[in-house]
This record gives C-alpha cells, sequence and structure tokens, in this order.
C-alpha cells in the first residue's frame, strides 16, 4: 500500500521547506482582497509562513509579502498574523 505524499511548502521568513500543515498560509484573492486563510483551500495567490516570530519580523520589515503578493498587505492583515504567531510559538 502505497503512503500519502506530504505536500510541502517554503516559508517567506526563513526559506525553509516544511510541511504545509505547520505553516500559516497568507492568499490574496482574485478580486484582490488579502486574508489568512487556515484551511489552505482559498482561491487566489497564496504565500506561506512560519509560526515563528524571527519568520514574521523579517517578512514584515521587508515586506515581502507584498512584494510575493503583488499587493500592499494591509496593518490589519499583520496584526492577525503576528497575535497567530504569538498563540502558536507561546
Amino acid at each position: 500500500m502505497q503512503q500519502r505524499k506530504i505536500p510541502i511548502r517554503q516559508c517567506m521568513g526563513c526559506r525553509e521547506h516544511k510541511p504545509k500543515r505547520e505553516l500559516l498560509r497568507v492568499t490574496r484573492s482574485p478580486e484582490g482582497e488579502i486574508s489568512l486563510d487556515f484551511q489552505g483551500k482559498k482561491p487566489g495567490r497564496g504565500v506561506y509562513l512560519c509560526i515563528e516570530p524571527k519568520c514574521f519580523a523579517r517578512v514584515r520589515k521587508s515586506r515581502a509579502l507584498d512584494r510575493a503578493l503583488k499587493a500592499s498587505v494591509p496593518e490589519l492583515v499583520y496584526e492577525q498574523l503576528q497575535k497567530h504567531v504569538e498563540e502558536g510559538s507561546g
């Protein structure tokens, strides 16, 4: 019997490849709305981020999400991400 293949994605902060379930997904919908995607099923362009404070800080400082999503990420999304990172690592 074959084992299921585990999807691997790259973190925007540390650039490490990790299982998709261990990462947070941020999406830009076809309409241009940017939000967190906890199920990993929202349509649109998605980028992944570790639940590590250092990765979040690096991405926020360099505005890497803005470039990857080709849109300006609202402050509210960064606040939601920070809250989730603090809960996940704490």
